[in-house]
């Protein structure tokens, strides 16, 4: 599962936020952030809530004075917290609350790769739908509108309201 993330993240939190100045490149890098644990065998801190509220409270804390740059880094942790609920994180106590509950880790893979073949294809399929659907929502087809999102990772003010 590589568009689940990729798609929904910064979708998700354009929806919510409804911010033109977040940085949805970093949104989705901070998603796509603890797939890279598959090396590890499987979920490790980056999959833990304790991993994202520190992340969070590192990009205040460093950027106390740099009111720009924070905003913009801010899409880390963010993204971090979205995969956390893409992904059913949440779902593993164990995981989620690590170490509350100890300080194992599970070893049953990361849960976006360890989904059946099935259920990862329909999620993809579906992120597709809602990457049509953003696109549309969004006006990318505007050239204006597609060069501010790959040039500054930010949407045009007036597709926000």
């Amino acid at each position: 599962m590589f568009l689940w993330f990729v798609i929904l993240a910064p979708v998700a939190v354009a929806q919510v936020f409804k911010s033109p100045m977040v940085d949805y490149r970093l949104v989705v890098v901070g998603a796509l952030l603890p797939l890279t644990e598959a090396v590890f065998g499987g979920p490790r801190i980056l999959h833990t809530l304790v991993f994202s509220v520190v992340a969070m409270g590192a990009v205040m804390a460093l950027t106390s004075k740099k009111r720009l740059l924070r905003r913009r880094l801010l899409g880390v942790p963010i993204g971090l917290m979205v995969h956390l609920v893409l992904d059913a994180s949440w779902a593993d106590q164990n995981l989620f609350w690590w170490p509350a509950f100890g300080f194992d880790f599970p070893s049953d893979g990361v849960p976006a790769w360890s989904r059946q073949l099935e259920v990862g294809l329909l999620l993809e399929l579906i992120a597709v739908g809602v990457g049509v659907w953003a696109y549309r929502q969004y006006e990318l087809d505007k050239p204006q509108n597609r060069e501010l999102l790959i040039s500054q990772g930010q949407l045009s003010r007036s597709v926000l309201q």
